[in-house]
């Protein structure tokens, strides 16, 4: 009895077995969705109403596939839970992200139901679809910008009508890139709000300021619309921009000029026609420094006004006093204008330029004389042909010390008139008196030219002169290299030939000059090398040039031609 009981037990769970095993599969009743890929981040989820870009793969059960938008090579396109899908594709997409991805299982009755879709789907199918979001939009989108990055200074932003030079890469909303001006290496360089621009872009730059960077994305209402653009941008595209502003102007703009200092005296103003020294660091407005003064070692000299440098650059130069600095920004019609430099200044480029001023002069400018102490007693005054000692300190006009006698412990001497000095300090030196002191400013086609002193004093360089007169001998009268102080003897080359033997050589006439002025009866021009002069009014005396000299060659000053000069 028990082991008939066991029996039916086991007869009875086969059966049960056999029955679950072969039962028919339970009726799928709504969409069964599997996330297979979620986004780190999710800005924006499908509603109803959006306008979405996808791919997929459509599949039955069994895994044989009846469609696929990657075979077509483009995305499907369509509006969501506007009945322009099968009931439940339009549900699957609700709340999906972009570059979602999704496995989404439909029941018939909310795909093609009884009647299938011709030879492509047998009717009561169950569809399975691989699906990955690539794309959202709305009919009520607009541009959308966020900013990630602004300078602090931020003086001036994009209006319609400006000229603008940015980089940019444009990707669509999956992240895919279409394009990039950073691989071009070269800014895109366009005008604002007069439909150069796509509409979006038009709208998304404005309020950028020099240095900002902007994320700007578009639907494609205000992008490339239906039809896209080529091959990279698909037509209904949502385009995102990531933006950096390098330069911003407008053609009416003119330079403006930014005071950084100004000496607190300014005895004079820079004018057309002057001649200017400065120095200077060459920007873009993003930064990027393409020249500099400074990495020459040199000041760069030109004349104001006269062409010779960009307009932009002869405007903001005027007014300047020595010492200034300033900032002079220069829009690119002031400039380089469209075709910039080659390499160095970009086509369309705003330039700023910070400039330092060295020195400025005019080619008209004569010495200047400032005289700060005088003694009381001062009646001798030097002129041409007189033997002066002086102190000075000498420098540029920003001050730099170019030398100074002090730093020697002596004097400076020289003859008047004589060419010993530069002819600005010629000037400057006549009418002192002994103990005076003066400041002499000498323009550089009265002092070192355009060459100037290698080493010491720069081309083109004004100088300025700390002066104090120490010592003045009175010189001879012009022309003159000696003098009588008393009567002449009547034989006087008599006197000069001491052996008698017709003529005088050189070394009786040194004797007998040397022997005149030490017992005060004659004077050599002073500061010049004796034995020079007295060498060369022997050579004038000596007219056959043979080594003495005759009765017959022997004449006074007065009895001689302007072409010698001698006794």
């Amino acid at each position: 009895m028990i082991c008939k009981l066991h029996l039916m037990i086991l007869l009875q769970a086969l059966l049960i077995t056999f029955v679950a095993c072969n039962a028919p599969p339970v009726p799928l009743d709504d969409i069964v969705i599997e996330k297979t890929s979620i986004p780190e981040e999710c800005v924006r989820a499908v509603q109803s109403g959006d306008f979405v870009r996808y791919h997929y793969h459509g599949t039955f059960p069994d895994g044989k596939k009846f469609d696929s938008s990657y075979d077509r090579g483009s995305t499907y396109n369509v509006y969501v839970g506007k009945r322009q899908l099968i009931e439940g594709m339009d549900k699957a997409l609700i709340g999906m992200c972009v570059n979602e991805r999704r496995l989404v299982k439909i029941p018939p009755k909310m795909a093609y139901g009884k009647d299938g879709y011709g030879d492509t789907i047998p009717p009561n199918s169950i569809l399975h679809f691989d699906v990955l979001l690539l794309d959202i939009w709305n009919p009520e989108d607009k541009v959308q910008i966020k900013t990630y990055y602004k300078p602090e200074n931020c003086g001036r932003t994009i209006e319609v009508s400006d000229f603008v030079r940015y980089h940019y890469n444009g990707t669509l909303l999956d992240g895919t890139l279409f394009d990039s001006s950073h691989t071009r290496m070269r800014t895109y360089d366009t005008y604002v709000g007069i439909g150069w621009l796509i509409a979006g872009m038009d709208q998304g730059v404005l309020g950028m300021c020099v240095g900002e960077k902007r994320i700007i994305t578009m639907p494609p209402s205000l992008g490339y619309g239906e039809n896209g653009d080529g091959s990279d941008i698909p037509g209904q595209a949502s385009l995102v921009f990531d933006v950096v502003l390098l330069d911003l102007h407008n053609p009416k703009d003119g330079i403006t000029v930014e005071k950084l200092y100004v000496p607190e005296t300014c005895q004079r103003k820079s004018k057309v026609g002057d001649f200017i020294r400065y120095h200077y660091n060459g920007t873009l407005m993003d930064g990027t420094l393409f020249d500099s003064s400074y990495s020459r070692k040199r000041t760069y000299d030109t004349y104001i006004g006269k062409g010779y440098v960009i307009a932009g650059m002869d405007e903001g130069l005027l007014g300047v006093c020595v010492g200034e600095k300033r900032r002079v920004t220069i829009p690119p019609h002031l400039a380089y204008g469209e075709e910039g430099t080659g390499t160095e200044i970009p086509g369309s480029a705003v330039l700023i330029f910070d400039i330092d001023v060295i020195d400025f002069h005019n080619p008209s400018d004569t010495v200047e004389i400032t005289t700060f102490f005088k003694p009381s007693k001062c009646d001798i005054l030097s002129k041409k042909g007189d033997f002066v000692k002086y102190h000075y300190n000498a420098s540029l006009m920003d001050g730099t010390l170019i030398d100074s006698t002090h730093n020697y412990g002596k004097t400076y001497n020289v003859v008047l008139g004589s060419g010993q000095v530069v002819l600005g300090m010629d000037m400057g030196l006549k009418d002192m008196c002994i103990g005076e002191k003066r400041t002499v400013v000498i323009p550089p086609h009265l002092g070192y030219g355009e060459r100037g002193v290698d080493g010491e004093v720069p081309g083109s360089a004004v100088l300025v002169f700390d002066i104090e007169m120490i010592d003045l001998e009175e010189g001879l009268p012009d022309g003159y290299m000696f003098v009588w102080n008393s009567d002449i003897t009547p034989d006087l080359f008599t006197e000069m030939d001491k052996n008698l033997d017709g003529h005088v050589d050189p070394v009786e006439f040194l004797n007998y000059i040397n022997h005149q002025v030490a017992t005060g009866k004659g004077k050599l021009a002073p500061g010049f090398d004796v034995g020079k002069i007295i060498d060369n009014m022997f050579s004038n005396q000596d007219r056959n040039s043979d080594g003495k000299i005759t009765a017959d060659e022997f004449k006074l000053k007065d009895e001689e031609t302007k072409e010698h000069d001698e006794l």
